[in-house]
C-alpha cells in the first residue's frame, strides 16, 4: 500500500522548522496514542504513521534524502533503526509528552550533599566563618581510578557492547536507558581493585571554610557550589543547613528576640531603671510606676538584623515580679503594716476580680 506523504501526515509545510515538526508530532501523538484510544486500530495506524514521519523529518540527512527521493530514499533497510536514529529521536519526544522514559543525555552530575551545622544564637546573629570537615570521593591511587586490579583492565560490557545504553521494547515504544550491568560506563571489571573495590574512588576527608552570613536562623542553607559528590558531569553542590541551639536567656521569633526580666515588687511599684542583657551588651530599661507582672517592653533595634534585608528586629522584655522569700520578722511586720494601709484601693486587678466573684455567686 502506498504511504502517505510525511509532511501531510504531520500537517506541516515542506519548509517546516524542527520546532514546528516537534509541535505537530506532539499534537498527533497526544491525539492518537494507543493508551488514549484502546482497541482502536485506526488511531493506532495514525499513531504509527506520525511516529515514522517525525523520525524521518526530524533527522537532517533523512529529511534531505526524503525530499529528493521520496519514500525510496528513506527505506527502513537503509538504517532507519540504526544507532542515533529512531530510538534517540523518539526518546526525547517521549520525555516531552509523557514525562519520562527516554534516556538522559550526557554525563551525569554528582549528587548534592547536605551538612548540618549547629550554631549558637550569638554566632547566628553576628555571622561567622566556620570550618567543617566532610567526606569526599577521590581517585584511587592504587588503580589510578580504573577500578581494576593493578596489572588488569576493564573489559567491554557484553550486555550493551560498550555503549553504556540498552534499548527496551515497551509496546510501541523503544525506551533507551543506562545498562543495568555496567551502569552506563560501557565497561565491566572482572578483577576489581582491593582498595576501592572496583569503584575507582576512595573516601577521604577535607576541611572547608563556610562563611555564614549574619542573621541566619534554623533551616537556612548556605550553598557551596561544586563541593558535593563527584560525577562524570561535574560535582554536585554542598548545602550547609543551619540549626541554632537553644539559648539560656533569649528566644527568637523571626527577627525579634524575647526575654524575661525579673524585677522586685518595689521596682514594679515605684518604677526605676535597670540594665538588661542584649546580644550587643547591656541596655537600659525604664520601668514605670505601677508595672504589673507580664507587661512587655520593647527595645527597638536590639533584635536580629535580617539576613534578607536591612531591617533589624526588636528585643521584647517581659517583666515578672518576684515575691521576696526568707523575710526577717521585722520585714514581715513592715509588710503587714504596709498592707493595712492599702484598703483595696491600690490593687485594680484584685478589686475587679473580687467584683467578678461577687457577681458570679449572686
Amino acid at each position: 500500500m502506498e504511504k502517505n506523504d510525511f509532511y501531510d501526515t504531520l500537517g506541516v509545510s515542506r519548509t517546516a522548522t524542527n520546532a514546528e515538526l516537534k509541535k505537530a508530532y506532539r499534537r498527533m501523538a497526544m491525539k492518537y496514542h494507543p493508551d488514549r484510544n484502546p482497541d482502536n486500530a485506526d488511531a493506532e495506524a495514525h499513531f504509527k504513521e506520525a511516529k515514522e514521519a517525525y523520525e524521518i523529518l526530524s533527522d537532517t540527512q533523512k529529511r534531505a534524502a526524503y525530499d529528493q527521493f521520496g519514500h525510496a530514499g528513506v527505506d527502513q533497510s537503509a538504517g532507519g533503526h540504526g544507532g542515533g536514529g529512531f530510538g534517540d529521536v523518539f526518546g526525547d519526544v517521549f520525555n516531552d509528552i509523557f514525562g519520562g522514559g527516554g534516556r538522559q543525555r550526557g554525563p551525569q552530575r554528582g549528587a548534592d550533599l547536605r551538612y548540618h551545622l549547629e550554631l549558637s544564637l550569638e554566632d547566628a546573629v553576628a555571622g561567622i566563618t566556620e570550618k567543617i570537615r566532610i567526606p569526599v570521593s577521590v581517585e584511587c591511587n592504587t588503580c589510578d581510578g580504573s577500578g581494576a586490579k593493578k596489572g588488569t583492565e576493564a573489559v567491554t560490557c557484553t550486555t550493551c557492547g560498550g555503549h553504556g545504553q540498552v534499548r527496551m521494547q515497551q509496546g510501541f515504544f523503544q525506551v533507551q536507558q543506562a545498562c543495568p550491568h555496567c551502569h552506563g560506563t560501557g565497561k565491566m571489571i572482572n578483577d576489581p581493585c582491593s582498595d576501592c573495590h572496583g569503584e575507582g574512588q576512595v573516601q577521604e576527608h577535607k576541611t572547608l571554610s563556610v562563611k555564614i552570613p549574619a542573621g541566619v536562623d534554623t533551616g537556612d542553607r548556605v550553598r557551596l557550589t561544586g563541593e558535593g559528590e563527584a560525577g562524570p558531569g561535574g560535582a554536585g553542590d554542598l548545602y550547609v543547613e543551619v540549626h541554632v541551639k537553644r539559648h539560656e536567656i533569649f528566644k527568637r521569633d523571626g527577627n525579634n528576640l524575647y526575654c524575661e526580666v525579673p524585677i522586685s515588687f518595689v521596682t514594679a511599684t515605684l518604677g526605676g531603671e535597670l540594665n538588661v542583657p542584649t546580644l550587643g551588651g547591656k541596655a537600659g530599661l525604664q520601668i514605670p510606676e505601677g508595672t504589673q507582672t507580664g507587661q512587655q517592653f520593647r527595645l527597638r533595634g536590639k533584635g536580629v538584623k535580617s539576613v534578607r534585608s536591612h531591617s533589624t528586629g526588636d528585643l521584647m522584655c517581659r517583666v515578672t515580679i518576684e515575691t521576696p522569700v526568707k523575710l526577717s520578722k521585722k520585714q514581715k511586720e513592715l509588710l503587714q503594716a504596709f498592707d493595712g494601709t492599702l484598703n483595696g484601693k491600690h490593687s485594680p486587678k484584685h478589686t475587679s476580680w473580687l467584683d467578678g466573684v461577687k457577681k458570679f455567686f449572686d
